[in-house]
């Protein structure tokens, strides 16, 4: 049995779209930060994105762990050319697009972007080489797209239906995965 213990990174306090543009994480909240490296199991495998915001909340939360290299296959979903623009600047300049993205998640991607199908190839093939090399427990520190896909893959949901779980920043999302099933222990716990 292996439990992946994924962690959103710290707020980055952007008010635009951010995918693999690199923005630093607000890590000031110590004792939060204290709140959840307790939470997590000690003498766990540490892995994250290689994007800042995901690497230092990880470095902040490695105490006691094993730290991994950070795998770019855990990036957030590259959105191209949406990347740092606002909500409503992607809504007005690609109408038809945008809605189907949130809508209708699957094959639809922002120009020079990745699509939520995409993105679900290369997590599911990342998490597989984790299961295959490692037992116990991992903790995943990441982004809200790479858990949801996560959580779409424990609970057999639709990308729509994955796209309504919440996921704060600095929340703890626990998927367990025991011969070859999943279950979800716990979707956006606050510690």
């Amino acid at each position: 049995m292996t439990r992946l213990w994924w962690v959103r990174h710290g707020p980055t306090h952007e008010k635009t779209f951010v995918g693999w543009r690199d923005v630093p994480a607000d890590l000031s909240d110590h004792a939060r930060i204290a709140r959840l490296s307790a939470h997590l199991p000690t003498g766990a495998r540490l892995i994250s994105s290689d994007l800042s915001r995901a690497s230092t909340t990880a470095d902040a939360l490695g105490t006691g762990r094993r730290r991994l290299p950070d795998d770019p296959a855990l990036r957030e979903f590259n959105l191209g050319d949406w990347d740092g623009k606002h909500f409503t600047e992607v809504a007005d300049s690609h109408p038809t697009l945008s809605r189907q993205y949130w809508e209708d998640p699957g094959h639809h991607a922002p120009p020079n972007g990745e699509s939520w199908n995409a993105v679900t190839i290369r997590v599911n093939a990342a998490v597989d080489v984790l299961l295959q090399s490692h037992h116990g427990d991992i903790i995943i520190v990441a982004h809200v797209g790479v858990i949801l896909t996560q959580v779409q893959r424990a609970l057999s949901l639709t990308a729509y239906q994955a796209l309504a779980h919440k996921i704060d920043n600095l929340s703890v999302t626990t998927l367990v995965h025991d011969a070859g099933r999943w279950r979800a222990a716990a979707i956006n716990h606050l510690p």
